[in-house]
C-alpha cells in the first residue's frame, strides 16, 4: 500500500483559507502541521481537519508573541498558543506528546495510525528556530527525539529549523532515513516577514524534513509551490 504524506508550518494560519486549499488539493493520507495556532478563529487543527474530514491530534502549549506574525505591531505584547498537529485519513489509535527540552517549550506529538494490518508512529515536530546557527538547545532538542522515536514502522515530519549541514540533521541521517537523500531543496521563506530578525526575502534554506524508520521504502519527496505560508510544504510515497 502506498501512503502520500506531507509536513507543513503553517504559520500560525496566517493565510488559512489559502492551507485548506492547498491541502484539499494535494490530498495526502497523513499530514503533519506545525505553528498550529489555537486563537480567537479557534483551533486550526480542528478546524482543517473538520473541512478536509481527517482524524487528528495535536498539542498546542506553546505562546506565540503576536508580534512575530505579520499584521501585528512590533510592540504588542498578547500571546496565542500554538504547537503540532497529525492529521489522519486512517483511523488513530492513541496520541501521546513529548517534551523535547526542560522548559517545554517545544515538543513532538505522536499518533499511532491503524493502516490496513500495520500500525504507523506518525511524529510531528517542530524545533527551536536558531536563524540557521548552531544551537545546543537544539542539538539536545534533537538528542531528546532520538530517545523516544520507535526502530520501524515509523516517521517523523517538520520543520526542524536545521540546515542539511548541521549537527541536528547529521544526527537524524546517522540513525533514519532521510527521504530526501540526494538533494537538499530550500524550504524557506517564502515571505521576508517569516522571521522579523532573519528577514530572507528568498526561499534559500532548507529547515522541513521528512525522515522514516531504515524498514519503510519512501519515493518521490516534492517540496510543493504554495504562497499559503512562510514555508513550503513537502511531501513523499511511503510503501508500507
Amino acid at each position: 500500500m502506498n501512503l502520500k504524506v506531507l509536513s507543513w508550518n503553517i504559520w500560525c494560519g496566517t493565510y488559512l483559507e489559502g492551507v485548506i486549499d492547498f491541502l484539499k488539493h494535494v490530498d495526502a493520507d497523513i499530514v503533519a502541521l506545525q505553528e498550529v495556532s489555537d486563537d480567537s478563529r479557534g483551533n486550526l487543527a480542528e478546524i482543517i481537519a473538520k473541512k478536509l474530514g481527517y482524524e487528528y491530534v495535536f498539542d498546542t502549549q506553546v505562546d506565540m508573541p503576536l508580534k512575530y506574525l505579520p499584521g501585528y505591531e512590533s510592540n504588542d505584547e498578547r500571546t496565542i498558543k500554538f504547537g503540532n498537529a497529525i492529521l489522519s485519513k486512517h483511523k488513530i489509535i492513541h496520541s501521546e506528546v513529548h517534551l523535547l527540552g526542560e522548559n517545554g517549550k517545544k515538543s513532538a506529538v505522536q499518533a499511532r495510525i491503524e493502516v490496513g494490518s500495520n500500525i504507523l508512529n506518525v511524529f510531528s515536530v517542530h524545533l527551536l528556530h536558531t536563524h540557521q546557527q548552531p544551537s545546543e538547545a537544539q542539538n539536545k532538542q534533537a538528542e531528546n527525539l532520538l530517545k523516544f522515536l520507535p526502530k520501524e514502522n515509523m516517521m517523523v515530519m517538520g520543520d526542524f529549523n536545521s540546515l542539511p549541514e548541521s549537527t541536528v540533521i547529521k544526527s537524524m541521517n546517522e540513525t533514519l532515513y532521510n527521504t530526501e537523500p540526494s538533494s537538499n531543496t530550500p524550504t524557506w521563506s517564502v515571505y521576508k516577514e517569516g522571521c522579523t530578525e532573519c528577514l530572507v526575502d528568498e526561499i534559500k534554506y532548507k529547515l522541513d524534513y521528512i525522515f522514516t524508520s531504515k524498514d519503510l521504502i519512501s519515493n518521490s519527496f516534492t517540496v510543493h509551490e504554495s504562497k499559503a505560508s512562510d514555508h513550503l510544504p513537502v511531501s513523499v510515497i511511503i510503501e508500507i
